[in-house]
């Protein structure tokens, strides 16, 4: 594996450019949907990316190095899944300038920028699958998409636009190529599916690649990239883009095990959605909103778990991959596509708080979904792609200091990024966990109990040769036993203890 050495280090904020922040410098004779008002599925807040490029002095106060941006190209929905014109920064963001700007103004605080790459599908309004629209059979575009023959010889006519009949039809589980003419993700009419077979696609969609990173970008998220089912096409487009700029990181949508992909030849790592699912059923045990929960289908399976099979669970997930691989994870509570993790546990803080400082102590780049740090909350989509109040009394200030101080803690301890993990204990609520590396070593301590616990912990190495402790975040009590050979560590309810041991071990 060859892995951007800067990702293992990286604390990513995913930012819905819609809904983060208005510039209110351009884009006064537009109207927007009310900034406060509830999310609507196709309404426009009118965020950009100059508003984003204002608000970097906050991310840089929290601690961020890196942002991942949902798409910003061109295109005909407030989400930009829809893509019409891949080579062009959508105009209500700010166009090519904006980008422009904004990675100017991060690179000098070094951060680095990702960018959403949607090489799946595109939208109808693609000006190469227009001219099909138009022109049928006699395109020279009819093999970019995979269209229904009688239809391309004129014998029956293509539906972009769904008539009631048709869109009942596919409500009811038709096929969008026997429905509309053409396959499109999941049948969806507006996202016309690229045949990822033809030549001229394929140059196409590498040119995207590259362009981009020629411009600028430090990153490319892949979306659905496990539904481009041709290795070779993402081995061509892992050395397009690494033959520009060696330290671009390439990391994909997949919600399960993807070792496939990741075998040093395509991408870096995935978006862990599998440990998302984890600290949903162990932190979120006595709370959480199971039924809402399943409704996405890759966590159909979650439900409450305990300590030890939350431990088993995580050690499953990273023996599935290189030590390589997990330093790179995107790890992550929550995003565009799934119920905020706040809203999944039925609002209780404590179990966010547990779950982000669980991912600021594991192997793989934290990533912060925007508002997550301030108690935002939000249901299924597009509730949870709700505008961020920027009016700080909203503000769970408590909450925010917490993330501050969980990065700043990460960023303090090497071993918490590189270092070696090892399970100390696993017991129904109770967790602790050593990290180790050369002259650092962090202990972690959960109660994800209701009551104070006082938690023994027997290892002879960080017991015996921790000349001092340093206690971080919580105010707990610790202690040796008489004999010397195990640790105390009395824990707040709900709570959890960190204690760094400096060059006492090695």
């Amino acid at each position: 594996m060859d892995t951007p050495d800067w990702v293992r280090d990286a604390i990513f904020y995913q930012v819905f450019p819609d809904r983060f922040a208005r510039a209110g410098r351009f884009n006064k004779e537009v109207k927007f949907e009310e900034w406060e008002s509830a999310p609507t599925v196709a309404g426009f807040k009118g965020g950009d990316l100059y508003g984003l490029a204002d608000r970097l002095p906050y991310l840089e106060d929290l601690g961020i190095t890196a942002i991942y941006l949902n798409p910003v190209f061109s295109s005909a929905s407030n989400h930009r899944y829809h893509t019409y014109d891949y080579f062009q920064v959508d105009p209500l963001l700010g166009g090519n300038h904006a980008l422009e700007n904004l990675l100017q103004e991060a690179h000098q605080r070094g951060m680095k920028i990702v960018l959403d790459g949607v090489f799946n599908h595109s939208g109808r309004g693609l000006w190469q699958f227009h001219h099909v629209m138009e022109t049928g059979g006699a395109s020279p575009y009819r093999d970019w998409f995979l269209f229904d023959p009688e239809r391309l010889n004129g014998n029956r006519p293509f539906l972009p636009y769904p008539d009631d009949a048709t869109a009942r039809a596919l409500k009811d589980g038709a096929g969008s190529f026997d429905a509309v003419g053409y396959s499109a993700w999941w049948n969806l009419p507006a996202l016309p599916k690229f045949n990822i077979k033809c030549p001229a696609v394929r140059e196409f969609l590498l040119s995207v690649g590259e362009h981009w990173v020629r411009f600028g970008i430090d990153g490319w998220r892949l979306d659905v990239p496990n539904e481009i089912d041709d290795d070779d096409f993402w081995r061509e487009f892992r050395h397009r883009v690494r033959q520009i700029n060696p330290r671009t990181y390439i990391v994909g949508e997949v919600w399960g095990e993807a070792k496939r992909w990741l075998k040093g030849d395509m991408w870096d790592a995935v978006m862990n959605y599998q440990v998302t699912a984890a600290c949903l059923g162990f932190f979120g045990r006595e709370t959480l909103e199971t039924e809402e929960v399943r409704k996405l289908y890759s966590f159909k399976h979650v439900g409450p778990v305990s300590a030890q099979e939350f431990d088993a669970e995580i050690r499953r997930v990273s023996e599935l991959y290189s030590d390589e691989i997990n330093q790179c994870q995107l790890n992550l509570l929550d995003s565009h596509d799934m119920p905020r993790f706040l809203t999944c546990v039925g609002d209780d803080v404590s179990a966010l708080k547990l779950a982000w400082l669980m991912l600021c102590t594991l192997p793989g780049a934290p990533c912060v979904y925007y508002g997550d740090e301030i108690g935002l909350q939000g249901g299924h989509d597009p509730d949870c792609r709700r505008a961020f109040p920027w009016d700080s009394s909203h503000w769970n200030h408590d909450l925010l200091n917490w993330y501050r101080q969980c990065i700043a803690l990460r960023k303090r301890h090497p071993a918490l990024r590189h270092g070696e993990r090892r399970t100390l204990l696993a017991s129904d609520e109770i967790l602790a966990y050593a990290h180790q590396a050369v002259g650092d070593c962090v202990v972690v301590v959960f109660n994800c109990s209701d009551q104070p616990q006082r938690v023994r912990i027997q290892d002879h190495e960080l017991v015996c040769h921790a000349e001092h402790w340093i206690q971080w975040l919580s105010n707990c009590e610790v202690d040796r036993d008489a004999e010397g050979d195990s640790l105390h560590v009395s824990v707040p309810a709900r709570s959890a203890c960190v204690l760094s041991v400096g060059s006492a071990i090695a």
